[in-house]
């Protein structure tokens, strides 16, 4: 096997890579080993007998199985945190997220007519005052205290 140090090195400028992405014909060889100038080898290049390989990227697989992992609650131990708990789940996006749905509940059961003007303004003021947890709770306060069956749409 001839030494083809200089055909690599020259082939790699011409097709702007490394010199390890270049190829070479394993049957051509005698033929790469008597190109010595720019030219002759990008005739090579033009015949096929030199070519870059592909370029190589990472591999997203362990990324994708340790989010597999993380979507049901594992790999989430103190060992494995940063930040700080408010910073890893900022409370006060949480509580917009919550009074938002809750907000959005209270007026469609009032614009829908299953409860007066003045239940809905109680419990927009309790929800304002964080006394609900979520709407399912809401919908359950307004039902047992005021006998508002929600589920059937109006007055018990």
């Amino acid at each position: 096997m001839s030494n083809l140090k200089a055909q690599r090195r020259l082939a790699a400028d011409v097709l702007d890579v490394g010199e390890n992405r270049v190829w070479f014909d394993p049957t051509a060889q005698g033929e790469i080993a008597t190109a010595i100038t720019r030219d002759e080898i990008r005739d090579l290049v033009d015949d096929g007998i030199i070519q870059a390989k592909a370029k190589q990227g990472n591999s997203r697989h362990r990324v994708r199985e340790r989010n597999a992992k993380r979507a049901y609650g594992h790999r989430k131990g103190q060992g494995s945190r940063k930040g700080k708990k408010n910073a890893r789940h900022d409370s006060r996006d949480e509580w917009i997220d919550g009074i938002r749905a809750q907000r959005r509940e209270l007026r469609s059961l009032r614009d829908d007519g299953v409860i007066s003007p003045t239940v809905y303004r109680q419990a927009y003021n309790k929800a304002r005052g964080g006394e609900f947890r979520s709407v399912q709770y809401m919908r359950s306060y307004i039902e047992n205290e005021f006998g508002i069956d929600l589920d059937e749409g109006g007055e018990a």
